[in-house]
């Protein structure tokens, strides 16, 4: 491990974090903006990194080619709940027990769609294009081990943003996956209807004074 790994290491998790952290706040994931990835701090991440740390792919990869697992993705897909792998459990069956994939709720399918754009944009540098994350996707496996609605969702945002771009996709993901938008358009509507019965009543006393 050289210190040269160490810091490019960390300077890449700061990168990818802070990509994700925009992309989050973007849709009003603050908390999940916030707390992406911290368990790549831990030493039993990190360090991994660090040793096989090579700035162009995950050394979560070189650590798998080495040894043929990574201790480190152990050790993360157990903590981040916006990995599709954490939503694996025993199926209900009438044999024998099955494990596969359960549905992820949305905002983890959002959190996992924002983390794959961080990671070609920091990866892929200057070569990436709004088409990369859904290029990678498709060059993958990773739809077979998705639940079905999980995989639709994840899907419909990356074609959204190969297609139509980054604002465009956020503005779906508040209003029609998370519904921010629409929630805090209601408490505006209530507002104004309150305040307007407000001042109604208001004019009325007036009119009787």
């Amino acid at each position: 491990m050289s210190l040269k790994g160490m810091l490019g290491h960390l300077k890449t998790v700061n990168a990818h974090r802070r990509e994700v952290r925009k992309g989050c706040f973007r849709v009003g994931l603050y908390f999940q903006g916030l707390t992406h990835d911290l368990s790549k701090y831990s030493p039993t991440e990190f360090l991994v990194g660090a040793r096989y740390f090579q700035g162009d792919r995950s050394p979560n990869n070189a650590e798998r080619e080495e040894i043929g697992y990574s201790t480190a993705w152990l050790h993360h897909k157990g903590r981040n709940r916006h990995h599709y792998e954490y939503w694996f459990d025993y199926l209900k069956g009438e044999h024998d027990a099955v494990i596969g994939p359960v549905p992820m709720p949305k905002k983890y399918v959002v959190e996992m769609f924002m983390d794959r754009v961080a990671a070609c944009k920091v990866y892929q540098k200057e070569k990436y294009t709004q088409a990369s994350p859904l290029i990678y996707y498709q060059s993958g496996n990773t739809r077979r081990l998705l639940h079905p609605e999980t995989a639709a969702l994840l899907e419909t945002l990356l074609k959204m943003l190969a297609e139509k771009g980054e604002e465009a996709t956020d503005r779906y993901i508040r209003w029609e996956v998370l519904g921010n938008d629409k929630r805090l358009f209601k408490l505006a509507v209530l507002f104004l209807a309150v305040f307007a019965a407000v001042g109604a009543i208001r004019i009325r006393q007036q009119k009787h004074m």
